[in-house]
């Protein structure tokens, strides 16, 4: 799973039907690996809205799942962060 700020929402007329219904939000992922991408379009569970932080799942299998393994989906916003509490390793 991996954190993330909702940046925007995509809006597609024309689109596979496991789409219907759902909403598919933009999220920029935050500590992204070189070469990765840096935003991601992922269906949203909860709501989440521009500005909101958000955890993402972003593994097939697991994100098919939610949806009963139906349709091509890989990316899932699965909870709205409240707050994140860094702790030092005190090294």
């Amino acid at each position: 799973m991996k954190l993330g700020t909702v940046i925007g929402n995509v809006i597609a007329t024309a689109h596979h039907p496991a789409y219907d219904s759902k909403k598919m939000m933009v999220v920029q992922l935050d500590d992204t690996a070189v070469g990765a991408p840096d935003s991601v379009i992922a269906l949203d569970q909860m709501s989440a809205g521009p500005g909101d932080r958000v955890l993402v799942m972003q593994e097939g299998n697991g994100a098919g799942q939610l949806f009963d393994g139906r349709g091509p989906i890989n990316t899932v916003i699965v909870g709205i962060v409240d707050a994140v509490h860094e702790q030092s390793t005190g090294a």
